[in-house]
């Protein structure tokens, strides 16, 4: 007597030019752990903020470019006299503190390579931070030089140098509004102090907010690797300005 058995179905293995067959079940064939596509959307992250914070620069430096230039078209020709139809040159020189300005410019400079030196010490211990999950592997974390924290008190620093070359300019009777070369100082000057005022906040909160917790180090790096692109920006205008105020003194 014949008996009826269910048909058996048969898959055939597909094949991909030479290289065997491929399972093509969920979840075969991965082996992945997810960190290519971590590495992809950080640097991903990374190149749409420093895109962003470049555009916001080129806006910066056109505006300095142009008040600059008013001020240096300012001193040559002077100011148009409708009483007597003709240019005057009412360009008075001030006494620019030059020690302190000069003092002040290394000061900004030596927060750029203190800042380029948090940037890379958040690199290293995420590098770290990610070998610490390996068995056997004991990562010891001493004590780290607090370049963040210095960083933030030279910008600080900087501000409170520059408040104190204004008062010095106040105490010998020069105002704003008393000839056009003060109204250049204070106005080219007080435009870079409230841009880098910008860039303090953005540390602070990279140091407040963020921490240094191996949860947010990915936050960490990307906050300091964009300020710091705004930061070294921020010291090359001041070299700019402050060559610029010698010349035009």
């Amino acid at each position: 007597m014949a008996t009826l058995s269910p048909p058996v179905h048969q898959t055939k293995p597909t094949y991909g030019g030479g290289n065997g067959p491929r399972d093509r079940s969920p979840g075969g064939g991965g082996g992945g752990d997810g960190r290519d596509d971590s590495r992809r959307d950080y640097y991903e992250q990374l190149r749409r903020y420093r895109l962003g914070v470049a555009v916001a620069l080129v806006a910066v430096f056109i505006l300095f470019l142009t008040s600059s230039a008013v001020f240096v078209l300012r001193q040559v020709m002077g100011s148009w006299d409708i009483a007597t139809q003709s240019y005057v040159h009412n360009w008075r020189s001030i006494p620019l503190p030059i020690g302190l300005l000069s003092f002040n410019t290394l000061i900004i400079l030596l927060s750029s390579v203190t800042l380029e030196r948090a940037r890379k010490q958040a690199f290293q211990r995420a590098a770290v931070a990610g070998a610490a999950g390996i068995p056997g592997v004991n990562i010891q974390d001493g004590r780290h030089m607090p370049w963040l924290a210095t960083t933030l008190a030279l910008g600080f620093a900087f501000i409170l140098g520059q408040s104190i070359a204004w008062r010095q300019i106040f105490g010998h009777g020069f105002y704003i509004n008393d000839n056009p070369n003060s109204s250049f100082f204070y106005v080219v000057t007080g435009m870079h102090a409230a841009h880098l005022l910008v860039g303090i906040l953005a540390l602070t909160y990279a140091a407040v907010f963020i921490g240094w917790s191996v949860r947010n180090l990915e936050r960490m790096r990307l906050a300091l690797d964009v300020t710091a692109w705004y930061w070294h920006s921020m010291s090359l205008l001041w070299l700019f300005i402050f060559a610029l105020l010698k010349l035009v003194r």
